[in-house]
Order: structure tokens, then C-alpha cells, then sequence
């Protein structure tokens, strides 16, 4: 069903593997290292590494002031887990979402971490269908921890490959004109966002765009070998969209699927954390309010049982249109 072949990650242009490597580098604030301890504890031998992105993804970001998203990458969901359920939800439909506070210096520091085999990261970086991991790693990240060289250089070669599948699912949805590198990353952005429970406008996807130019710029370079078929370089960092009536329907077919399938498996993840989330029926309300408006109120009946909460949610989702 995708529309992204594969590309062997010994196909990857080497300076685009640089590019990534150097991004996931990038110093971060200490105030996460009691954060990475705790999931340390938590999986043991099976945790592979810890990737940050999000809005707490700068050292700038106060941690005190909000929730960081983490991904906490295992070996393989059946030594990750106390408990055989959780590895079998998590099998099911990944990834599974926690939420921990770690005291720190007299303070809380607040995470949410999702966790992803280091195959299905790899495989949402490339064969899903849907844009969950491809679009969130296509965009800067940080590694705070890899088990080991060879992780480490998976996890890099993945993150290569989300850069490739986003910009080649994105580009040929748009009209065939040349565009800056912002304009490209704005618009597939938006895409991006269209195919989740989210009501970001284009002015989020504008400002993360020009927040990380300089990496898009770079990451949109060193991706070019691979991105001909889609794009056709210009002068002055423009790019031109090579695209046609016929391949930017088919292209606009599939992100009217990702929509569809996006929103549903957003119900269907909200509800699952239900069951690893603490005060994930509060959680769930407030995001799909801020994400789409919608206000759903969470009584204590819907509180005792959180799946009939999600096909509530769903119902009112439905009835204003927010889902199609």
C-alpha cells in the first residue's frame, strides 16, 4: 500500500548519514540525564536507545515548563516487559505511550515516551504506509543514549530513510513549481498534520519549518542523490516539484487514505493508553481539544471505563466532522 520503495540503507548517500549523525549529536541540557536513567531502570539490557524530539528537543526548553517526548527504542517487545500483555499491545499497535515524573535537583521533570522495537522504528521509517514515525523523524532529533555502535548506526540510517519517504510522499501532493526549501517542508508538513488528530494551521508548519531551516536545507542537499525523481534543483537553494495532474491525484489519493487511517489509529492509541497512561483519560481529553477544538467532557462513569470513553469520542469526532 505504501507508495516508497525501499532503499538499502548501503544505498544512502554518506553525506546524508553524516547529516543525521551530527544532528542526533547535538549537545542537549543535563536535565535530561535523570530522564534517560529512569528508562535505563525501567527496560534494562533490553533498551537499545533513547531519541528526543518535540518542542523540549532544544537545550533552550525549560523542562519545568512542560511534558518531553521521548522514544525509548528495545530490543524486542517480549524482554522489554514485566508484564506479557504489554508486549503484545505493544506488538499489536505500536508504539505503546508511559508518562513518568523523576524528581531532580527540587524539581519534577515530566516525560511521555513511546515504545518502538528497533525493527518497527525501522520499518515506520520506510514501509509504513502512514506518515506516525517518517514525518516525526524526518524532522531534527536528538540520541541521548545508544547501547552500542551498531544501534547507533541503525537508528541513523533510519532516520536517513525518514527524510527520503517524507519528502518523497510530499513533494509529488504538491503543484509543479519551483519552491524554497521552507515552502517544500511547510506544505508536507501540513500534510503531515492533516493525516493525525490535529488542527495545527499552516503557520505551526511554517514556524517549525524556519525553526530548523538550516537542517532542512541541509538534510534536503545531502538527500538529493535519491529525491530526483521528485525534485530537480534550481539555483539559489530552490528546488523545482516534478510532478503532473495525473501522479499528484494519485498522490492526493493516498494522503486522503493517511487521513482516514491516521485518525482512527489516533482513537485507537489514545484508548490503548488508556491502559498505560496514568490520568491518560485527562491526557487524551486535553490533547484532542488541543489538537482539534473539540471539547469532550470526562465523567467519572467514562473515567471507570476508557474504551467506552474512546468510541464516546470517536461518536462526537464523527457527528462534527472532525473525522470524515
Amino acid at each position: 500500500m505504501n507508495d516508497i520503495r525501499l532503499t538499502p540503507p548501503a544505498q544512502l548517500p554518506e553525506e546524508l548519514i553524516s547529516e543525521v549523525a551530527t544532528e542526533c549529536g547535538e549537545s542537549v541540557s543535563p536535565d535530561f540525564v535523570p530522564l534517560i536513567e529512569s528508562l535505563k531502570t525501567r527496560f534494562g539490557e533490553s533498551l537499545d536507545a533513547v531519541l528526543l524530539y518535540g518542542s523540549c528537543l532544544h537545550s533552550a526548553c525549560s523542562l519545568d515548563e512542560g511534558i518531553v517526548d521521548l522514544y525509548a527504542i528495545v530490543g524486542d517487545y517480549g524482554t522489554a516487559y514485566p508484564k506479557r500483555y504489554l508486549g503484545l499491545l505493544n506488538a499489536w499497535l505500536p508504539p505503546n505511550v508511559f508518562y513518568i515524573e523523576v524528581m531532580h535537583q527540587g524539581r519534577i521533570l515530566r516525560a511521555k515516551y513511546a515504545v518502538l522495537s528497533l525493527s518497527d522504528f525501522e520499518r515506520g521509517a520506510t514501509i509504513w504506509f502512514h506518515s506516525y514515525i517518517w514525518a516525526r523523524f524526518a524532522q531534527p532529533s536528538r540520541l541521548l543514549f545508544v547501547r552500542d555502535s551498531c544501534s547507533q548506526q541503525r537508528i541513523h540510517e533510519a532516520i536517513a530513510l525518514s527524510v527520503i519517504t517524507f519528502l518523497k510522499s510530499g513533494v509529488p501532493a504538491l503543484e509543479d513549481e519551483t519552491l524554497n526549501v521552507e515552502d517544500i517542508w511547510t506544505r508536507c508538513l501540513m500534510l503531515t498534520y492533516a493525516a493525525e488528530l490535529r488542527a495545527e494551521k499552516e503557520t505551526r508548519a511554517r514556524h517549525l519549518a524556519q525553526a530548523n531551516l538550516a537542517a532542512f536545507v541541509r538534510l534536503t542537499e545531502a538527500a538529493y542523490p535519491l529525491l530526483t525523481s521528485v525534485l530537480e534543483k534550481q539555483e539559489a537553494g530552490y528546488y523545482r516539484c516534478l510532478t503532473d495532474p495525473i501522479k499528484r491525484r494519485k498522490a492526493l489519493g493516498r494522503w486522503r487514505l493517511r487521513r482516514w487511517q491516521g485518525r482512527v489509529l489516533s482513537i485507537l492509541r489514545l484508548a490503548k493508553a488508556t491502559l498505560t497512561f496514568n490520568n491518560s483519560v485527562d491526557y487524551a481529553a486535553w490533547k484532542i481539544e488541543r489538537h482539534t477544538g473539540v471539547r469532550v467532557e470526562v465523567t467519572p462513569l467514562l473515567r471507570r471505563h476508557p474504551i467506552l470513553w474512546g468510541l464516546k469520542v470517536a461518536r462526537q469526532l464523527l457527528r462534527r466532522g472532525v473525522l470524515r
